[in-house]
């Protein structure tokens, strides 16, 4: 349950992946709480896009691409003045099989699209937020993989691996510009993407047994992220720096 607020009051953001799951809910979450946001997606559907908002604009982007977070970035700051908060959401796997079966091709586009954008949100978006001299937040989704390894999805989690320690790394190095960085690590969520993940088809039957591991007996919901990730955009987190946040209902103790 959620409600709407101002502990975003005054702050714009980037959130990438936001046509759909985590990212649609972290931007609406924003907006209600008061957020200028920019969503950022690589394919925005036309029956997505949102409406009329003065507070919200899309863009197409490709979060691989150094010219598209400068775009991105232009945008945010052409639209609303400033930026404040960077959610770097947009993520891709492939299908849980066996190590040596996953392609180069699908190795280099998970690396490209769970690593070098996070490269390229702090090589662009770090000097944005100095410059304006009040400190920031840059909070970066990772998953449970990235501590807890699993047979079948060995790349995938080795480049949330790499986004979590960035996420240390960064936040110790941009903390003394008053600027945190912190990582979101949440378990599986009940989309489409359950067969995926667990290399299972998508049955009741199937959900129910990895459901039995988690002391909380469900998957991650969208809001589950979101609402953590207002918390890590607010004040009320001025004092979180260099934490992975996990969200995973208590899976992996």
């Amino acid at each position: 349950m959620t409600t709407q607020g101002n502990r975003l009051q005054g702050k714009v953001a980037i959130v990438t992946g936001a046509a759909s799951g985590f990212g649609a809910a972290i931007a609406r979450r924003y907006l209600e709480e008061g957020a200028r946001v920019l969503g950022a997606d690589i394919n925005w559907p036309s029956q997505e896009a949102p409406s009329e908002n003065l507070n919200y604009v899309t863009l197409n982007m490709n979060v691989a691409s150094k010219q598209d977070w400068e775009t991105a970035i232009h945008t945010a700051s052409d639209k609303f003045g400033r930026l404040d908060i960077v959610v770097n959401n947009a993520g891709t796997s492939y299908r849980n099989k066996p190590t040596a079966e996953v392609t180069e091709a699908e190795w280099e586009r998970v690396f490209d699209v769970n690593v070098k954008s996070i490269y390229y949100a702090a090589q662009l978006v770090m000097p944005v937020l100095i410059k304006q001299g009040q400190g920031g937040s840059m909070i970066n989704i990772s998953s449970t993989g990235a501590s807890r390894p699993r047979p079948g999805l060995v790349w995938y989690n080795s480049s949330k691996a790499a986004v979590t320690n960035a996420t240390k790394g960064l936040a110790a190095e941009y903390g003394p510009h008053d600027i945190r960085v912190n990582s979101v690590a949440p378990l599986l969520s009940g989309t489409g993407l359950f067969s995926m993940f667990t290399g299972m088809e998508d049955t009741p039957e199937n959900r129910q047994k990895f459901i039995g591991n988690v002391p909380l007996g469900r998957l991650t919901e969208a809001d589950d992220i979101a609402n953590m990730c207002v918390y890590l955009g607010s004040d009320e987190g001025r004092f979180i720096n260099g934490t992975e946040m996990v969200i995973d209902g208590g899976k992996c103790i």
